[in-house]
């Protein structure tokens, strides 16, 4: 291991210029900083975590609060978190991982103990209980969602609301009139999970504008469950010719069975799916679709924690502009084709 003294020599200056120069508490010329930083590189140093900590009064360690839920797409809030653990090593910081549904506990717990400098929250609800603790705490913070009050708050999301109305916009151009959205599964909605309810607004507020009639029905995912919520949906509407999925468990079942139906997609109905582009493009019928940022959501959500944490940040809502690629699923609606 090399020593902060090794450093200083290396560099021919004291060892508290060494250790001003990682801390940033003096003010060092910068001939100096590039020649002590060249020797940290050349000697491949790193400062103890536990002296560092100790002298800064910093952890360098930001807690991530993604509760695993049987209920979610795992694999999108997955590529959210590793977007921010690599972002963060860039920064110098590590990432704590927080996966149970403690809800408020979690955030005492580390505003408490001083495990983290600052805190990123996922699976943001709109009246989260979370938030009035995290307001209190003065602890820079920034939530990957949207709650219904922003006031104070930093926020990262993807724009559901314009995600739903791009979906029904596409869809209505095509001359489809009757739509059919398929949900996430019911405890989603009950949750008041902000983005599948900005992404129902969106659709419902299009719809009316559009004058589309519009059907939802929130789904468990999977074969079965998808089975019983088409029956119901073509029972109610017979006439429906699009779907919008927000549900990345019943893209592939809701395919299949409207092959069985003798359905073709797009000929006789169209989907578009708001999903990651890998689930879009992996589909048996590659999917018209408005991708899920995660990468983005990751990066701006750190970007925007450090900022914080030297001191520069604000609280903002950055709302990222979703963007819809057309693939295989969607067409004219059959009345409309030629």
């Amino acid at each position: 291991m090399v020593t902060l003294a090794e450093v200083a020599q290396h560099a021919g200056v004291s060892a508290s210029t060494v250790s001003y120069v990682l801390s940033g508490k003096r003010s060092i010329s910068t001939t100096t900083r590039q020649r002590v930083e060249q020797s940290i590189r050349e000697l491949g140093y790193h400062p103890n975590a536990g002296a560092r900590a100790l002298a800064s009064s910093r952890s360098n360690i930001i807690a991530l609060m993604i509760p695993l839920r049987t209920d979610m797409y795992v694999p999108v809030m997955m590529e959210i978190a590793i977007a921010v653990a690599t972002t963060a090593r860039t920064h110098g910081y590590d990432v704590l991982l927080l996966t149970g549904e403690e809800g408020p506990d979690a955030v005492r717990r580390v505003t408490g103990s001083g495990l983290a400098d600052a805190m990123i929250l996922m699976d943001v609800e709109l009246d989260d209980e979370r938030l009035p603790l995290l307001r209190e705490s003065h602890q820079p913070s920034v939530l990957i969602g949207l709650p219904a009050d922003t006031a104070g708050l930093t926020c990262v999301d993807l724009d559901f609301k314009a995600t739903g109305a791009l979906c029904v916009e596409h869809l209505a151009t095509l001359g489809h009139r009757d739509i059919a959205v398929i949900g996430e599964a019911p405890a989603v909605y009950e949750r008041h999970t902000g983005f599948a309810e900005r992404t129902l607004d969106g659709l419902r507020l299009r719809s009316q504008e559009l004058g589309i009639r519009l059907l939802h029905r929130p789904c468990e995912g999977g074969y079965d469950a998808m089975a019983v919520t088409l029956a119901r949906i073509l029972d109610e509407r017979p006439g429906t010719t699009g779907f919008v999925v927000q549900n990345e468990s019943a893209v592939e079942p809701l395919l299949a069975l409207l092959r069985q139906q003798g359905r073709a997609v797009p000929e006789d109905v169209s989907v578009v799916a708001v999903c990651p582009d890998q689930v879009a493009t992996q589909a048996s019928v590659r999917l018209t679709s408005v991708s899920i940022p995660a990468q983005e959501m990751g990066r701006h959500a750190v970007e925007q924690l450090v900022a914080k944490l030297d001191g520069r940040g604000s609280a903002e809502v950055l709302l990222i502009a979703p963007e819809l690629t057309v693939r295989a699923s969607t067409g004219p609606a059959p009345s409309t084709a030629h």
